[in-house]
């Protein structure tokens, strides 16, 4: 791959409310903007909103994942205790290896700002050469774990097999390893 070829991400709203029409979607709208500012090599982006059922979010992941080839998926929603708050099963259910890391990293971001976000139940997954990460429903919480995660997020999509993802170091600078590969570049 090279630098040029674009990263499809997929976000991945669960919510029984907004896929019902009772309630605006805001949390994937904010996942999508911080992407808009933070990536600056080609992208686009797959967008899907499901009710908190595991069935039809296991059935969105594998789809924005094998059919529409998307190296990222991007949920929100459904990662807390409620009865049905069931992404992180849906996410485990469908990946290969988790990424736990991740999980213990969003909830200590979290912890920074609320007391309650040691209900949280986000992980991350590797489906075939695709990231899976799960992020809670609050935009405002979304932004504040993305500024902090992301930056490790370029180089586990380099090591699974993804394209390689660049990013704008004013809003999230992408750590690599000085080992790590590059892309090739054109001409």
């Amino acid at each position: 791959m090279t630098s040029d070829d674009p990263c499809r991400f997929g976000v991945l709203t669960a919510s029984d409310r907004a896929s019902s029409g009772d309630y605006e979607d805001r949390s994937g709208p904010a996942i999508e903007q911080f992407l808009a500012e933070a990536i600056t090599s080609p992208w686009d982006l797959v967008r899907r909103l499901v009710p908190d059922d595991q069935e039809q979010i296991e059935k969105a992941l594998i789809e924005l994942v094998d059919r529409e080839k998307c190296s990222l998926v991007v949920t929100t929603g459904g990662t807390g205790p409620a009865v049905r708050d069931v992404t992180p099963e849906a996410t485990e259910s469908v990946c290969e290896r988790l990424l736990p890391g991740f999980g213990e990293q969003m909830r200590a971001i979290s912890l920074q700002h609320v007391p309650t976000a040691v209900l949280s139940r986000q992980t991350a997954g590797i489906r075939g050469s695709a990231m899976i990460l799960n992020l809670p429903g609050s935009p405002r919480s979304i932004r504040e774990i993305l500024d902090e995660i992301f930056a490790a997020v370029p180089y586990c999509v380099d090591l699974i097999g993804g394209p390689y993802i660049v990013t704008d170091p004013k809003v999230v600078d992408a750590f690599r390893p000085p080992h790590a590969r590059r892309p090739i570049e054109n001409g």
